[in-house]
């Protein structure tokens, strides 16, 4: 299959306010040990065309497993902890106070972990999701979505190929 996802024209900019990227197996599942639980290259690439330029917001544990701030973002980490301090990172102690330093941001981006979808689940007016067709044994899950709230927008399949062990579906859903 022809890996297309650099030429993909994103239905982005006609969406505002607080979204939410992620991909999931087939029970909602994220990460396994703080980590994800497979390696699919075109979702990596489908990452970084939608976040570059916006504010990303993430927990504590997700920007651990990232390890450094992701370049061409905002980068903002939600953390309990009083003295953190990572240098080209903005720390809150919720995501209420990360949303409101956000609100002047046309979109802006909720990347994990699964406690901080969970909180963001009612703020949200996107999900950019990629569903892998797969069922990784996970520890953290996204939140389940009430198919009666949310809309494709859309959507585009990929097969397994020599870099992508697994099918796998973009999606973009708009809150109704």
């Amino acid at each position: 299959m022809q890996d297309n996802t650099d030429q993909t024209e994103l239905p982005t900019g006609k969406f505002k306010g607080l979204s939410m990227i992620v991909a999931t197996d087939s029970e909602n599942g994220i990460g396994k040990n703080n980590q994800l639980m497979w390696h699919l290259p075109n979702d990596l690439k489908f990452f970084k065309k939608v976040t570059s330029g916006h504010t990303i917001i993430m927990g504590r544990k997700t920007f651990d497993s990232l390890g450094k701030p992701l370049p061409n973002r905002r980068n903002i980490v939600i953390s309990r902890q009083q003295d953190l301090e990572i240098p080209g990172v903005e720390v809150f102690d919720n995501l209420g106070n990360a949303i409101k330093a956000c609100e002047k941001e046309e979109e802006f981006f909720v990347i994990g972990g699964g406690e901080i979808y969970r909180q963001a689940l009612d703020f949200a007016q996107q999900v950019y999701l990629t569903k892998v067709d797969t069922i990784g044994g996970a520890d953290t899950f996204f939140p389940e979505l009430n198919a009666k709230d949310w809309e494709v927008k859309w959507r585009q399949e990929h097969h397994q190929d020599e870099k992508h062990v697994f099918n796998y579906t973009f999606l973009i859903l708009q809150k109704h």
